[in-house]
């Protein structure tokens, strides 16, 4: 499996946007986006500009139903 990207949570909260998650709420520096036609729910968070940490993001990919493939590609 190839590494995953580094990224911010805003950065992720951008790339699942573009996978069709909207913005659902915020909770503090948490976002809870959802896609509705997929039944799928992603929960970010958002603190300051730091990098998310490789453990978090893969769980929220799983949750998402992205892989890193994914990912990297609505990155660019």
């Amino acid at each position: 499996m190839p590494k995953l990207p580094v990224v911010s949570g805003r950065e992720l909260i951008k790339a699942l946007e573009r996978a069709g998650f909207e913005f659902l709420r915020q909770r503090g520096s948490h976002v809870t986006m959802v896609n509705r036609d997929k039944g799928r729910t992603a929960v970010v968070p958002v603190h300051s500009n730091k990098d998310l940490p490789k453990g978090t993001l893969a769980h929220i990919l799983r949750g998402s139903g992205l892989t890193g493939g994914d990912l990297r590609r609505l990155l660019k």
